[in-house]
């Protein structure tokens, strides 16, 4: 048969005669099963599996063809697990189904849901494979360790300001080896000489006089205890960071090319483009890269009335962790020399402000991992010699080769299998610079940014 589109898409929304809402809670399920001239059938669950179990017979014995329900925090994953083997299951978004104010309740609520599946009018939300749930659990909960990190060193910081130990005036990291060698020295209350003596770095150690001048102060003795237990946290912490990055590392095996052509991208290394690949999920649901830019919230808004538009800001809709790590990269680029992605954000920068040529770089990032990912290509930094006679400056070779990145992706990969724990985080951090070391001007990243 030869049907116009809109026949099509009408024949494929197919309006159904019976389908089911349901108002999903963390202990109870409100369902409501509507249909053209049938009269509304409304039951209770509970969320264990033998209630889910009869959840699905329920829907079944009735010839329910459709449920949808709203994603309510991760109450409904366990819900579409069961229901979608046999039956066709709609996550919703709750901001695009919102209920009237000051006119709610469970049963209505449910019913609503149902009047509008019924009535074709409610978008399908992307719902992420287990592999893929899983790879991101992981990134996420990295990503938690990373700012509990954090959160106990800003305590640190605090602890030695209270006492008037001014550590950080003269280091810039007081975290590094010799900063860590000193602080755990006055958490042990040992003396001033003995904790200069035994600096690892040399380069610290020329600054004897003026980290012996900023110790002068002693700590109290709560807060040797706090920035003992801190430090206890912190180690813990590290250690869990390492074992959820070979865990990551594992996960990610069967995505190596695409990690590989992620990290072609000058700003993104090994934690960052495991973020970016499991915040995105299956980038083949995406028509164009504007969608994808869109779902992760980083298209400007829009706000016209009468005809008249006024400017705001990015949508921030989707994935906070995806914006986190596509700002970081971007503010990465914007320190790079005689790059694309750098000259892109020196033009803007001129005209707009820092803030808001960073987010247009990272807009443009995702674009850019769109389409390398869609046509499985590697970033290449294009032909950029400048115009004017007598000038032939060129920009760097293309950042990484194919064949040799995904042989050392895989290499990453397989070397984790016969390591001690002990040895892992070494020579994680090995293979990572030696995949990185064709980069151009590139600056190693903090943890948070990968």
């Amino acid at each position: 048969m030869i049907i116009c589109p809109y026949q099509a898409e009408t024949y494929m929304k197919k309006r159904r005669e019976r389908v089911c809402g349901a108002d999903v809670h963390k202990d109870l399920i409100v369902a409501t099963i509507t249909g053209d001239e049938v009269p509304s059938i409304r039951e209770n669950f509970g969320t264990t599996k033998s209630e889910l179990d009869r959840f699905r017979n329920w829907l079944a014995d009735n010839k329910c063809e459709q449920v949808a329900f709203e994603a309510t925090g991760v109450y409904w994953i366990p819900i579409y697990d069961v229901l979608s083997r046999t039956i066709d299951t709609i996550v919703a978004n709750p901001l695009q189904i919102k209920s009237i104010p000051n006119d709610k309740s469970d049963s209505k609520d449910s019913k609503r849901i149902a009047t509008l599946c019924l009535n074709n009018q409610i978008k399908r939300s992307r719902v992420f494979s287990d592999e893929d749930r899983e790879l991101r659990n992981l990134t996420r909960a990295r990503s938690g360790y990373v700012k509990t990190r954090t959160q106990f060193k800003n305590r640190i910081h605090k602890y030695l300001s209270s006492n008037g130990i001014k550590l950080s005036s003269s280091m810039d990291d007081i975290f590094c080896k010799s900063g860590t060698h000193i602080i755990r020295g006055l958490a042990e209350d040992k003396p001033v000489e003995e904790i200069l003596k035994g600096i690892p770095s040399g380069k610290i150690r020329k600054k004897q006089d003026e980290i012996r001048s900023a110790l002068a102060n002693e700590l109290s003795e709560t807060n040797r205890m706090l920035i003992s237990d801190s430090l206890e946290i912190m180690d813990n912490v590290e250690s869990k960071i390492e074992k959820t990055s070979l865990n990551i590392l594992k996960k990610i095996q069967n995505k190596s090319k695409d990690l590989a052509i992620v990290m072609s991208i000058p700003g993104i290394a090994f934690i960052s483009g495991s973020v970016i690949l499991s915040e995105i999920g299956n980038y083949r649901d995406f028509q164009t890269p504007e969608q994808l830019a869109k779902w992760c919230g980083l298209n400007p808004g829009e706000n016209e009335s009468a005809g008249k538009k006024r400017k705001c800001g990015i949508t921030k809709r989707g994935s906070k962790y995806i914006r986190v790590v596509l700002v970081e990269a971007a503010q990465t680029i914007a320190n790079m020399k005689n790059t694309g992605l750098s000259r892109f954000y020196k033009r803007l920068s001129k005209k707009k402000e820092h803030n808001v040529a960073i987010v247009a770089v990272a807009r443009k990032l995702i674009c850019l991992i769109y389409h390398l990912l869609i046509n499985q290509e590697f970033y290449q930094e294009v032909d950029c010699r400048k115009r004017k006679k007598g000038r032939n400056e060129s920009c760097h070779e293309p950042s990484l080769k194919d064949e040799h990145l995904t042989d050392k992706v895989a290499a990453i990969v397989d070397a984790f299998y016969g390591m001690s724990d002990s040895s892992r985080k070494k020579a994680l951090l090995r293979a990572l610079e030696d995949i990185s070391v064709n980069k151009p001007d590139q600056k190693r990243s903090s943890d948070g940014g990968g």
